[in-house]
């Protein structure tokens, strides 16, 4: 039986447990993420007389992959000792406890890798964005109502039970995520430069976001870790490397990864980012002044913008084909950042800039 077969299995299995009258009708493969994990759809006939656990037309099926941890966890030994179960289930459980709306978790077996969870649909934030009538600023506000959840109560509640407490964002690994840009993002798009030229000024940015305070972060909070379905109720994913960071860079990562850009204009952009900060102060918690606010973004756009110039240039060097696309616009992104603050960073300006 192939290692394919053997998740089919456990999940019919799994499936018989939970809805004893379930037929599983078809196992379909989904496109995973950047990660060693993988996925599928699970298509499942419904019960003849479905009772107040009724069975749903689909699931997803786990295979979690042999890494607990992120490699940057592991390379600066950011956590003081592994953790006593899957990230992911840990962090299901507390974000569950907030009331966030995460997957239900149907099944788990962390010895076999495997999880069994609610399907959330195939309508991502941004492909509802590109619908016909569509509301980008109203869809992105729900995120970001979402996003203070996670901060204001996230932040309010964690302790050392949940595994983000112990990993922090901190200076170590901003300047660490640098390391691609400085070897193949930099010649991407400023041929012939030096990265020696510039590596002060990288060291410069790490140190200062190293000084925010920090929040209850998802991390990787974007528009294909976010989903639409009906009544524009969202739902979040991809949660499972959760950690301390400034409050800033679920923001930056939300409104100007990848291609964001073209629906995220500078001026939605700043009404989700005055959404975001009155919905702190409606809540009564703890907030850095407007210009602190603001330079703390900027700086998390940057860096992020740097990092993922480097990553997908890197993808491509590697054989993941489809995130050079990406290069432009986040380039677009760095330069529209260091014109806001050239003063502090004219090396970067020298390098980047037009």
């Amino acid at each position: 039986m192939d290692d394919g077969a053997v998740f089919h299995a456990w999940a019919t299995q799994a499936i018989a447990r939970r809805w004893p009258d379930a037929r599983v009708e078809h196992i379909a493969a989904l496109r995973g993420d950047l990660s060693t994990r993988r996925f599928w759809r699970v298509a499942l006939a419904p019960q003849q007389n479905p009772g107040p656990t009724a069975t749903p037309r689909t699931a997803i099926l786990v295979d979690l992959g042999p890494d607990d941890l992120p490699r940057y966890v592991r390379v600066l030994n950011l956590l003081p000792s592994p953790p006593a179960e899957p990230p992911w289930i840990n962090l299901h459980r507390f974000l569950e406890s907030i009331g966030s709306p995460v997957p239900a978790l149907y099944d788990a077996d962390p010895a076999r890798r495997a999880m069994l969870v609610e399907d959330v649909g195939e309508l991502s934030l941004f492909e509802a964005v590109r619908q016909p009538g569509a509301d980008a600023a109203d869809l992105f506000r729900l995120a970001a109502e979402e996003l203070l959840r996670l901060h204001v109560e996230g932040t309010a509640r964690i302790d050392h039970r949940c595994v983000a407490s112990q990993i922090v964002y901190n200076g170590r690994l901003f300047e660490w995520e640098f390391k691609e840009f400085n070897e193949v993002g930099l010649a991407a798009v400023a041929p012939g430069a030096h990265a020696s030229s510039i590596a002060p000024e990288l060291a410069a940015i790490a140190a200062r976001l190293d000084r925010f305070p920090r929040v209850f972060s998802h991390r990787d909070y974007h528009r294909e870790n976010l989903y639409i379905q009906p009544g524009l109720r969202l739902r979040i994913i991809d949660f499972q490397d959760a950690l301390m960071a400034p409050a800033a860079q679920d923001l930056a990562v939300l409104l100007t990864t990848r291609d964001t850009g073209e629906v995220i204009t500078p001026a939605i952009e700043r009404r989700i980012l005055d959404f975001y900060c009155a919905g702190l102060a409606r809540r009564g918690a703890p907030q850095l002044d407007a210009a602190e606010f603001t330079t703390s973004y900027r700086l998390c756009v940057l860096q992020h913008a740097l990092k993922m110039i480097g990553r997908f240039e890197r993808f491509e060097l590697n054989g993941k084909t489809g995130y050079r696309q990406f290069i432009p616009n986040l380039l677009a992104q760095t330069r529209r950042m260091l014109a806001e603050m050239r003063p502090d960073f004219p090396k970067l300006c020298a390098t980047l800039m037009p």
